[in-house]
């Protein structure tokens, strides 16, 4: 029996990710995402209280309308990570679904608090965690079963999906990167990924983001060498340090709060996804922070805190903070137009632990931001960072642990998929006969 993919978002695209794989009449979807930019573009956009077809017509989350002309019915929505461009649309469209929606841990809980904070849908469908590693298999129906491998990313507890049917694997990688020193975590599961391929992997699907890139993607032990490098060398200066960084990037979050702990500052996580993000994790026991750190979400708190280090001396904190993409409402571009009780004096450090996500947008709102800080005499760390996806030589390691018999580049433009159908091509696969270029809406049979 063949095995049908359906491309439902993030092949024309980044972002609202989702993916539906067919054998028989059972259906497993992959992921539900936002697309994020599309949704700061409609500034007074209020996600919680939209509807999801309003949603779909702004191109914010997938448009899943297609599945109406698949046949069979849903019996699971897996998702690989946290990340909003994979489990935002969660609240929307799980409930058309009368399926369990199945995450690790963490993946797991953050669902869970994305589905309560819902105004418009009642999602009544079972969140269930499943950790990653093959003796935890979740059987799905008598013909399906899912496993997770560990992976690494920009957020923890990632793992690449793994669907097992009669007519073979599906191996679904939407984000991941071969980070073999993490600072949080396990390796990747190199040793599960070779078992894998020797099987036999009918069907890859595999984010395409930064396969442009030459070489490997850096550990995260080198981003940790930079903050530390940057932070430790002023630990007799009286100025401020405030960093920022993705609320989610657990792993960054722990070495900026460790870095102003060894300097003799306290580390203060400021902003609603700040608090959201690092709370849970430590609620699971996933990461832990010095006992000096304390976090805050709610704004008047915030403000609060802040007048509280400015009584106190700004040399004494660390604000760890939202807003380096320049998002309006975030702690940082708030400090920076001085809408808070923050006064920011020449000298003052501003740390960008985080690249700009690249669309016109993001650099025009960091280029204000950046333009504020200055006229405020702040001094400006950038760089401090490195990816959390796989480029061109981690790509060329998966194909051939992997050995994949037809591969599906996804999560990209078709600049992005195009430059994985180049790689595949270098690897010996034919474009339309086993390496497939899709766009949203099309649907494709895998065979043997």
């Amino acid at each position: 029996m063949d095995v049908e993919i359906i491309a439902v978002g993030g092949y024309n695209e980044v972002g609202r990710n989702m993916t539906a794989v067919r054998y028989g009449k059972e259906i497993v979807i992959f992921d539900m995402g936002l697309r994020l930019d599309q949704i700061m573009i409609h500034e007074d956009a209020e996600v919680e209280n939209m509807h999801s077809l309003d949603l779909i017509e702004m191109k914010a989350i997938p448009d899943d309308t297609i599945m109406n002309t698949v046949e069979g019915s849903v019996k699971a929505i897996v998702c690989t990570h946290g990340h909003l461009d994979h489990i935002g649309a969660i609240p929307k469209l799980a409930h058309r679904y009368n399926a369990p929606i199945i995450g690790t841990p963490y993946t797991a809980k953050l669902i869970e608090q994305q589905i309560e904070g819902e105004k418009k849908f009642g999602v009544s469908n079972k969140v269930f965690a499943l950790n990653a590693g093959s003796k935890y298999r979740y059987e799905i129906s008598k013909d399906l079963s899912l496993e997770f491998v560990n992976v690494q990313h920009s957020i923890i507890d990632t793992a690449m999906a793994v669907l097992h049917t009669p007519a073979g694997i599906i191996v679904y990688a939407n984000d991941f990167k071969l980070d073999r020193t993490p600072v949080l975590g396990n390796p990747p599961d190199f040793a599960r990924m070779r078992e894998l391929g020797r099987e036999g992997v009918l069907a890859l699907i595999i984010e395409s983001t930064n396969v442009r890139l030459p070489g490997r993607c850096p550990s995260e032990r080198i981003a940790q060498k930079l903050v530390r490098d940057a932070m430790t060398s002023y630990e007799d200066d009286k100025s401020a340090i405030i960093v920022s960084t993705f609320s989610s990037h657990i792993a960054r979050v722990k070495t900026i709060a460790e870095c102003a702990h060894e300097i003799g500052r306290k580390p203060v996580l400021l902003g609603r996804s700040m608090e959201k993000y690092s709370s849970t994790a430590e609620q699971l026991k996933q990461v832990s922070f010095p006992e000096t750190l304390s976090m805050f979400g709610n704004r008047k708190t915030v403000d609060r805190t802040i007048r509280r280090i400015m009584k106190e001396g700004k040399d004494k904190y660390v604000p760890i903070v939202t807003g380096h993409q320049g998002e309006p409402g975030a702690i940082l571009t708030r400090l920076a137009a001085g809408n808070t009780p923050y006064r920011l004096d020449k000298g003052d450090k501003v740390m960008y632990s985080a690249n700009i996500i690249p669309n016109p947008m993001n650099f025009g709102q960091r280029y204000h931001q950046e333009t504020l800080l200055r006229m405020k005499g702040a001094r400006i760390f950038e760089g401090l960072h490195v990816s959390g996806h796989a480029q061109r030589e981690d790509h060329y390691e998966i194909l051939n642990l992997l050995n994949p018999q037809h591969i599906i580049p996804s999560h990209g433009d078709v600049d992005m998929t195009g430059e994985y159908m180049k790689l595949a091509v270098e690897c010996g696969y034919t474009l339309g006969n086993d390496v497939h270029i899709l766009r949203n809406g099309m649907r494709l049979c895998v065979t043997k």
